[in-house]
């Protein structure tokens, strides 16, 4: 199958790149503007294990201007990752651009999708979109995002939808619980957490740590995500893709300062703003339509985002990124 994955260059865009061209047939074509700093800083380094594979190709672009005619000829399935991530970066004038990268540019992939003999259309959208929901989640709950860029990306799905029904553009939604692992963004959490443990930097702390998250690796995540391409009765389907396992952000710290052997310093930063407390996925759907089981546990996920960040230091918080 011929496979566009935009975004391609990021945290779970490199992963699901892997993912996919570990299956004998797939040619893979990737794209990404890298639009935000840390990618231009680290160039397509997320990318060095595949970057001389012969059955993919990269195309350092911006999407907005790309030639969807051409790269869409032939194409099978087209992976939508691309956009501009992040919660509390999304408020203010900074939601120009989530508007820009995360609807502007999902319509017009939409739109040069049309009338396309594609097989798959996947968007990845995020738990972000649920809002504060108490208990497990599954798909049927209502949407109530709590900041601009879970509005930005419920847009996006509302916009699939769209295409779907009155275009016949062959959508497919996943919604990614807290993804976590080696590449991860330099704003996230656990990224923060591990490079200021490791450069003897106190840790900066949103929220009294109190707050739970379901937790995916992202290994995990990429494997769910490539099953897309061949599952069967998909279609107009929203399908969350969650962890094996939940936990507190103190736990965390408590589980780094243990693998790391240094103990923290915590800073509180501020409370949750546009982030609800808590997080918990039902994959029951994810199970039953991708076959999907998580299979890194928590604590082993970490160790691997930990070795990861010891071998690469230029990630580092306090870095250019």
């Amino acid at each position: 199958m011929k496979i566009i994955v935009t975004g391609a260059a990021g945290f779970v865009g490199s992963h699901l790149c892997e993912a996919l061209l570990e299956r004998e047939g797939n040619e893979v074509i990737g794209i990404d503007a890298m639009l935000r700093d840390e990618l231009r800083v680290i160039g397509s380094r997320n990318l060095d294990a595949i970057m001389g594979h012969s059955r993919f190709v990269f195309h350092n672009e911006n999407l907005l201007d790309i030639n969807w005619d051409e790269l869409l000829k032939d194409a099978d399935i087209v992976y939508h990752l691309a956009g501009i991530p992040g919660v509390r970066n999304s408020w203010g004038d900074d939601f120009g651009h989530y508007v820009t990268n995360n609807i502007n540019l999902t319509q017009r992939l939409l739109e040069a999708c049309k009338g396309k003999p594609l097989k798959k259309f996947v968007y990845v959208s995020t738990s972000s979109v649920y809002g504060e929901v108490t208990g497990k989640v599954s798909e049927e709950a209502m949407p109530s995002p709590l900041s601009p860029y879970g509005v930005s990306k419920l847009t996006g799905e509302h916009l699939c939808r769209v295409y779907w029904r009155n275009e016949g553009v062959p959508i497919v939604i996943l919604r990614y619980f807290t993804v976590y692992g080696p590449r991860q963004r330099s704003d996230m959490a656990f990224h923060r957490f591990i490079y200021q443990i490791l450069n003897n930097q106190p840790i900066t702390l949103y929220g009294d740590g109190t707050q739970s998250r379901d937790f995916t690796y992202v290994g995990d995540c990429a494997e769910a995500t490539a099953a897309v391409a061949e599952a069967s009765g998909v279609i107009g389907e929203t399908i969350n893709i969650g962890g094996k396992e939940r936990a507190s952000i103190n736990d965390i710290i408590e589980m780094l300062e243990w693998m790391t052997g240094k103990p923290t310093q915590i800073i509180h930063a501020g409370g949750l703003v546009g982030e609800p407390m808590h997080t918990w996925a039902d994959i029951s759907k994810a199970e039953r339509l991708l076959g999907y089981s998580p299979k890194i546990s928590l604590a082993e996920g970490l160790r691997r985002e930990v070795a990861f960040a010891r071998k690469h230091p230029y990630l580092k918080e306090d870095s250019a990124v």
